[in-house]
């Protein structure tokens, strides 16, 4: 009997000590008050520095066991911190509500100043007021508190058919403008219009584009609709979408860090967001992979030669010892990066430099002539450059652009932990690997259907008609796995509606009668995409008519009315003068209605920003 006694006092005991030393897994979701999740919301046990994110669909998960505190905080910039005791639940689900702080003394700006203000009540979603063109009314960013650079964007304008029949441009796989004005709405504020590439905007996210079958590396869709903010016009939507290649099958990679440690990164989302930023890429870097890194402030140097993918300690180590301060050397940077790009090229490889920086070039070989010239001899010599910004005050948007543009690279802006996971994991072969290079767009359009058009966005790069057959012009690159999408407005033929036009030509004047007897007047446009190879020379041409019919929104894929969702977004927050009846109301009914499974919450983050716009507008409204 006492045996027995004994061994069910060691059970207890041993129950007792499990529950005691056992960890239990907590998970749940953050969203705001309209129920929309919020992602990068920081969740911690109360006293310590450790804890966890949320992703994009405002989930998480965490650990806890008996040496944490019982309580978990949660906390995001414009929100009211969150605390919640554990107790015995394994599942916490909490909505956070926007701020109203008392700013006393001193307040941080949005670009990294600080300015005297006086003692009163803030509201952090609050606007101040500047007139837009479409009698909205929004907070601009502030040019006396920061040196941000954007070049300016000239939206196109409508084209007549009959005189320009030919659109000709060059892709775009850029989306550092979308993150780059994300950050200025969660910080309460609305982007400078300039910062406002709609391209980019729409590029940012995915769609449900065919995988590519026979000859060419990617495969073309098309598709015609009611334009949603101007009932008598059309929309066109043009759709590539690269091949996706299995990581293991990628080629090897001699990757450059090309990074930033001047002193104007030494701020919580520049320096240690970027070195967190490298920790994941060097996660994905394989065995036959090779990363050096190259550091530049008021000299350049080299902090660790070419070093295998396998050796991730090594190569954290020498990141989690960067510290920043000088001023910035950029150029001799990129000169040195190069050197050790070419000393270690991999023929068959992926030669790429990886410059992560504020873009703040402002000692040495600082001009944009001298860099551009650097890059294009480089890049002729297969080693590209991928630029990936940081920070916020000193954005220098317009250099990171001609950079990744001339180096046969991309550009991404990364504002948050998320977004360089969907950059350099997520997107990992998107983002570092070519499939083609100098692609470019040439669409002819039959006068009988098509009276005008107008590209929406892509006013950078826009080509002579003549560039399209021209092997020597550079145009952009396509990852593995991208996307690339374009839209048109255009008015139909027969419309009643004026658009500025040219005179009649005296020398070249064609007969209207002759306008529509071709056999092929029941197309309304042909697509035309020139390409080479990763290491060609020479270009591939692909062609594709475009026949109709023209869909009404309602019955209009997800993927165009998606795409239009974020286009009339972006025409409203540059104030566009092509907006004509756009919405922030129906911009989020659109977007709501083309979501789909949104695997990532990247479609959801874009409907909460809407709704953040329109209440910024409804406060300023009130004011």
């Amino acid at each position: 009997m006492k045996k027995r006694f004994s061994i069910f006092v060691i059970l207890i005991l041993a129950a007792i000590l499990m529950a005691y030393t056992e960890s239990r897994t907590i998970t749940g979701r953050v969203t705001d008050q309209s129920g929309q999740p919020i992602a990068g919301v920081s969740i911690v046990f109360k006293g310590e520095s450790t804890g966890t994110l949320s992703d994009m669909n405002g989930n998480y998960k965490i650990t806890t066991d008996h040496k944490s505190s019982g309580v978990l905080i949660f906390s995001f910039i414009g929100y009211t911190q969150v605390e919640e005791k554990i107790r015995e639940r394994s599942v916490i689900n909490v909505i956070m509500k926007e701020e109203v702080v008392m700013l006393n003394e001193m307040v941080v700006t949005a670009y990294g100043v600080k300015r005297e203000m006086e003692s009163k009540s803030y509201d952090m979603a609050a606007p101040m007021t500047s007139r837009a063109n479409s009698g909205q009314s929004f907070q601009r960013y502030n040019n006396n508190f920061n040196t941000e650079g954007y070049a300016a964007v000239n939206e196109n304008g409508y084209k007549n058919v009959k005189k320009n029949p030919l659109s000709t441009f060059s892709i775009d796989v850029d989306n550092a403008s979308y993150s780059n004005i994300r950050r200025f709405i969660n910080l309460g504020e609305m982007p400078p219009a300039d910062a406002v590439r709609i391209e980019e905007m729409v590029n940012y996210f995915k769609y449900d584009y065919p995988e590519p079958a026979g000859e060419h590396p990617f495969s073309v869709s098309s598709e015609l609709a009611v334009c949603p903010w101007n009932k008598k016009h059309w929309l066109l939507h043009l759709g590539l979408h690269g091949k996706n290649i299995d990581k293991s099958s990628l080629p090897s990679s001699n990757l450059v860090f090309l990074i930033d440690v001047s002193g104007s990164m030494n701020d919580p989302d520049k320096l240690p967001l970027l070195k967190s930023a490298f920790g994941l890429l060097v996660n994905e870097l394989r065995a036959r992979d090779h990363v050096a890194i190259v550091v530049y402030a008021g000299a350049a140097g080299l902090v660790l030669e070419s070093t295998p993918g396998n050796r991730k300690e090594t190569i954290m180590h020498a990141i989690d010892n960067l510290q920043a301060g000088g001023s910035t050397a950029g150029g001799a940077g990129l000169k040195l990066a190069y050197d050790e790009a070419e000393k270690n090229f991999i023929t068959g490889g992926n030669n790429r430099i990886i410059l992560a920086t504020d873009g703040d070039f402002n000692v040495g070989e600082s001009g944009n002539g001298a860099m551009e010239r650097l890059i294009e001899e480089k890049r002729k010599k297969g080693v590209f450059i991928t630029v990936l910004g940081f920070g916020m005050g000193n954005v220098k948007d317009d250099k990171m652009e001609i950079i990744a543009d001339k180096g046969n690279g991309n550009y991404s802006y990364i504002d948050n932990l998320q977004e360089a996971r969907r950059v350099l994991v997520r997107e990992f072969g998107g983002t570092l690997f070519t499939i083609a290079k100098d692609v470019k767009f040439q669409i002819e359009f039959n006068p009988a259907k098509i009276e005008s058009y107008r590209l929406i966005g892509y006013e950078n790069r826009l080509l002579n008609d003549e560039d399209f057959n021209d092997d020597k012009k550079d145009a952009g690159e396509m990852g593995a796995g991208h996307n690339v999408t374009a839209l048109y407005e255009l008015i139909p033929a027969g419309s009643d509606e004026y658009v500025p036009a040219i005179d009649p030509l005296k020398y070249q004047a064609r007969e209207d009668s002759e306008i529509g007897k071709s056999d092929f007047m029941d197309e309304f446009l042909t697509v035309k995409i020139r390409y080479k190879k990763p290491d060609g020379m020479k270009s591939m041409l692909m062609v594709k008519p475009v026949n109709g019919p023209v869909n009404s929104i309602t019955r209009a894929s997800d993927n165009l009315r998606f795409a239009a969702a974020v286009t009339e977004f972006g025409m409203i927050i540059r104030d566009s003068e092509f907006s004509g009846n756009a919405t922030l109301e129906t911009a989020a009914s659109l977007a709501r209605s083309s979501r789909g499974e949104d695997e990532d919450g990247y479609r959801s983050e874009l409907i909460r920003l809407i709704e953040t716009v329109s209440g910024m507008k409804t406060l300023s409204e009130k004011q």
